[in-house]
């Protein structure tokens, strides 16, 4: 005979799936050491410093375990943010593989009396769950629950393919001696204070090396006025290491009427074998040298004295189309609740 059961007894269900651990927001003041080299304004550096903490905060929240950034593109910086401004990073999960996260963020200011918040950058990461042995583990699944939703998870299956292109494109390419045009080089050893909480240097903290070094490479060629208006493509291939030996390296490979296209390459190795380093990382960042007015200012051409000079020339305008085929990301989606 069948007893049944208690009246008081639930009905058998699934687990009710959390409603916001897909989403974080990071709220802060923008400091003074935050500023670029003009002073005025808070540099590229931090703000991808930013982004990148937001970004993990988001991924960790959703795979409860520690992750890697494997991927940031279309940063757009739209406007400057002064130092003494109330920031709010905004991050959240708009799709998964089956060990990755894509996590949009948008970074909005406003002043602190007035509490109006306006768009200053947003951007796309990628990250990789990792297990306690440091290898790639699955990732519950992200699923959309509004019309919003899926056309943020659609347009994040659209950009996988191109993504892959132009990352086969950057990495194709080959950098010599045979270059002429202007190039900034900067090493050093990874330090402890650039640890993060896996015992590798920040995905935040190797995005700043990339724009200090950008920056240093632009007003080499423009003026101290340079700043980043664009950054894609960051691809993370290897962590690095803390006392590796860093090497960062930027070459200006391509002028517009007003802008400067910079390719970055990170290399990192042991102190004991510092002729053998590996690529760690590598981007392209547009910077534009700003006028009083606050508007760009025409840029005079490159010269392209060798056949590599040609040849990257031709890469970063390949890198431009390729770009102009991306979808675009709805930011406003992103940002919607």
């Amino acid at each position: 005979m069948t007893i049944p059961k208690p009246a008081t007894e639930p009905p058998a269900t699934e687990p009710p799936v959390p409603l916001q651990n897909d989403r974080i927001t990071l709220r802060f003041m923008a400091n003074p050491q935050d500023v670029a080299a003009s002073g005025t304004t808070v540099a590229a550096g931090s703000v991808l410093e930013w982004i990148d903490k937001a970004g993990y905060a988001c991924a960790v929240g959703w795979s409860a375990s520690y992750c890697v950034t494997a991927y940031v593109g279309n940063v757009h910086f739209t406007r400057p943010i002064e130092p003494g401004r109330l920031v709010e990073v905004h991050a959240r999960i708009i799709h998964t593989g089956r060990t990755s996260m894509h996590v949009p963020v948008t970074v909005e200011t406003t002043d602190v009396r007035e509490r109006r918040y306006t768009p200053a950058t947003h951007c796309i990461l990628v990250f990789v769950a990792m297990d306690d042995a440091r290898r790639p583990r699955e990732v519950p699944e992200w699923r959309p629950r509004s019309a919003a939703d899926e056309a943020l998870q659609r347009n994040a299956r659209e950009r996988l393919e191109p993504r892959r292109r132009i990352q086969a494109a950057m990495r194709d390419q080959l950098y010599s001696a045979e270059g002429t045009t202007p190039r900034t080089v900067f090493r050093f050893l990874a330090a402890p204070g650039d640890v993060n909480w896996g015992g590798k240097a920040h995905g935040g903290t190797v995005m700043r090396w990339i724009d200090e070094t950008a920056y240093a490479c632009a007003a080499s060629w423009s003026s101290e006025a340079a700043v980043a208006v664009y950054s894609g493509g960051i691809h993370f291939y290897r962590p690095i290491q803390i006392g590796d030996i860093v090497e960062v390296d930027a070459r200006l490979i391509h002028t517009g009427p007003r802008s400067m296209h910079i390719s970055v390459r990170v290399r990192s190795g042991s102190p004991r074998t510092p002729h053998d380093l590996q690529l760690t990382t590598q981007c392209m960042s547009i910077f534009v040298s700003r006028g009083a007015d606050g508007s760009a200012e025409p840029v005079r051409p490159l010269p392209l004295a060798s056949a590599e000079d040609e040849r990257l020339d031709a890469h970063a305008r390949a890198l431009i189309a390729m770009r102009a085929d991306l979808p675009t990301l709805p930011v406003d989606l992103a940002h919607s609740p």
